[in-house]
């Protein structure tokens, strides 16, 4: 529409520094009847039934959206009903910069839209410095301003204040000298009054969508990262992953290192590229010595003004440092950079600080890791060695003898066991044969069986019978007696002439006398061979019972543990005694002393179905020939 006519005695205005009548006090906000009802505006103004509808669209564009790009819109396109602009700009002032940035306009070409403007500089400069509106007739006879457009002469900017707090300008520009009219100015002001409380709204409204989306994406990084647990891997995953949330040029993790006593750059990266940085800092050194020092977050927004800041790279201009506190120690700082002065916010602080901690956990989580892996890998070779250490201690064959054989099997629960069976030389034709099992299992176990087993082996030559044997083993143990430790063992002596066995039994399993059948038809008879004893190591002064028995050839005497009995299927059903009896009495052959062992624990494997073993299980069976 043509522009409303403009009165004879209008003059510019352009440094009178008081108000003029029409201008509201404070944060240019009328209360809503003087905004909203025609009765209520200054009597000054002539209110046409125009200016009327133009006030309610403006409260209807105002209060239906909270996103600034269109309250923007919306009010260029009512203001444009009632003043026929062609050059219309919304300037929002930078909190970091404190200039006025175009946020919106109708007119300007592209390199004025990036135009960068000082409080003070300009009629939107003063506008927004002095905090009232100014209408300029003819801007070539303004003082300071930017002829930024030289088709320009008359202009119209009035500032937006909120809280008694300029936040922005509303400018519009003519080129028609004396264009913009006193009652254009009015008008703008009252649209300025109450678009300065929309685009607060807005603003608050765009703060907290990004910092729930933050937070949402912070969530997000938080889960990902604990569950990453090479130190390597999370460190190289916590740079992509910082990036979604700030955008910085350069990023370094620093780590502390215990020994030197110094933070160490554990990774690095510049403009996207992962780089090695081999400069390492002290406490109190730097913005990133003085961050670990202090224990707080240092927000640099120019670093060549910063007297703490040491020199890395030249091209840095902004710094945000911020420590990596866990369980009340410093172990490490996360540091951002940028070749921008200002770039880095206190929204950026409270997003990487927020970060911070859960990256001090993660960190902290994946070298505990890390060293629980490595003492794992270092356990896994010391237990190699001493499975190996554990079967150089048992004999590697059996011995030769004329009128029976010697089959043995040892299966250890773990890496190592607590087992231990031995064959001792007793001179021509004589053997003893030691079936032990020592109480626990793992690595105690297998050293105190490593014990039992160099006593057993220093009393050896002395050829004792196997109630002295026992006797004098428990003698010895209790000289290295050990808190509740102790060892079952069963103690035998074969001798070769006569074809008889000698046993004694110091709490061991019982083991099995299967004598063969004369009618290889029918099925040998299994019976236990009663020898009972109390545990060595545990009663000083124990005596032994002896037992000696006849054999016949074909008979079998079944030494075993009682991870052999006592082994747990899937349902929790054990092997138990009467499985064991079932299956030497079901062989008919002529079994071997080997065939034996292997069928036994091929039973007991195929009875756990896959099922962890719990207890060693060790077989040694005698066979007369």
């Amino acid at each position: 529409m043509p522009p409303p006519t403009k009165p004879q005695n209008t003059k510019p205005v352009t440094t009178d520094p008081s108000p003029p009548e029409h201008h509201f006090e404070g944060d240019y906000r009328p209360t809503a009847p003087t905004l909203f009802h025609p009765h209520a505006v200054d009597p000054k103004i002539r209110v046409e039934p125009l200016q009327v509808d133009f006030l309610h669209n403006l409260a209807d564009a105002l209060n239906t959206t909270l996103d600034l790009n269109t309250l923007m819109h919306r009010v260029a396109d009512l203001v444009r009903a009632v003043i026929d602009y062609k050059i219309f700009a919304i300037l929002l002032i930078n909190d970091r910069s404190e200039d006025l940035r175009m946020r919106f306009q109708i007119g300007h070409s592209t390199e004025i839209e990036r135009m960068r403007i000082k409080l003070g500089h300009g009629v939107v400069g003063q506008a927004a410095l002095q905090r009232k509106s100014l209408l300029i007739e003819d801007v070539t006879k303004a003082e300071n301003y930017i002829d930024a457009n030289s088709n320009v002469r008359s202009e119209l900017a009035v500032p937006l204040i909120i809280k008694n707090k300029v936040i922005g300008v509303l400018d519009l520009q003519s080129e028609t000298i004396g264009y913009f009219t006193l009652e254009h100015q009015r008008l703008l002001e009252l649209v300025a009054s109450r678009m300065a409380i929309a685009v607060e709204n807005a603003r608050l409204y765009t703060r907290v969508s990004r910092q729930a989306q933050t937070l949402g994406v912070l969530n997000d990084i938080s889960r990902e990262i604990t569950s990453i647990l090479d130190p390597d891997d999370l460190l190289e995953r916590i740079g992509a992953l910082l990036k979604r949330v700030i955008d910085f040029q350069m990023f370094s993790i620093l780590l502390w290192n215990e020994r030197t006593q110094l933070f160490e750059h554990r990774f690095s990266s510049r403009f996207g590229e992962r780089v090695n940085r081999e400069r390492t800092i002290a406490l109190g050194e730097g913005l990133i010595g003085t961050s670990a020092q202090l224990r707080q977050p240092i927000l640099a927004p120019d670093v060549r003004k910063d007297t703490r800041y040491i020199e890395a790279n030249p091209e840095v201009r902004s710094e945000l440092a911020v420590p990596l506190v866990y369980k009340g120690e410093v172990i490490g700082v996360l540091d951002l950079e940028h070749t921008r002065v200002n770039y880095y916010n206190e929204d950026h602080q409270r997003t990487l600080s927020t970060l911070a901690s859960q990256v001090a956990i993660s960190i902290a989580n994946a070298r505990l890791y890390q060293r629980i892996h490595e003492e794992e890998q270092r356990m896994e070779r010391d237990l190699e060695m001493a499975r190996q250490v554990q079967l150089r201690l048992m004999p590697s064959r059996p011995p030769k003898l004329e009128r029976a054989e010697i089959a043995a099997q040892f299966v250890a629960a773990r890496s190592i066991g607590g087992d231990v069976y031995d064959y001792l030389d007793y001179g021509p034709g004589r053997t003893a044969l030691a079936v032990g099992d020592v109480s626990g299992k793992a690595a105690p176990a297998a050293l105190y069986a490593a014990l039992v087993s160099g006593i057993l082996r220093s009393l050896a030559p002395q050829h004792l019978s196997p109630a002295a044997m026992l006797a004098a083993l428990n003698d010895q143990l209790q000289e290295r007696k050990l808190d509740s430790q102790y060892v079952t063992m069963l103690m035998a002596v074969w001798d070769d002439s006569n074809q008889t066995l000698q046993i004694a039994n110091a709490g061991s399993v019982q083991p099995l006398f299967v004598a063969a059948n004369p009618d290889t038809t029918k099925p040998p008879s299994v019976r236990t061979i009663q020898a009972e004893g109390f545990p060595l190591g545990l009663f000083p002064n124990a005596e032994y019972e002896e037992f000696t028995l006849s054999t016949r050839p074909g008979d079998l005497i079944v030494f075993f543990s009682d991870g052999i009995v006592d082994a747990v299927n899937a349902v929790g059903d054990m092997f138990g005694d009467e499985r064991l009896t079932k299956l030497l009495e079901s062989r008919t052959a002529h079994p071997t002393a080997r065939s034996t062992v292997d069928e036994i624990l091929q039973a007991v494997s195929d009875f756990q179905s896959g099922t962890a073993h719990f207890d060693d299980e060790t077989i040694v069976v005698l066979r007369v020939l």
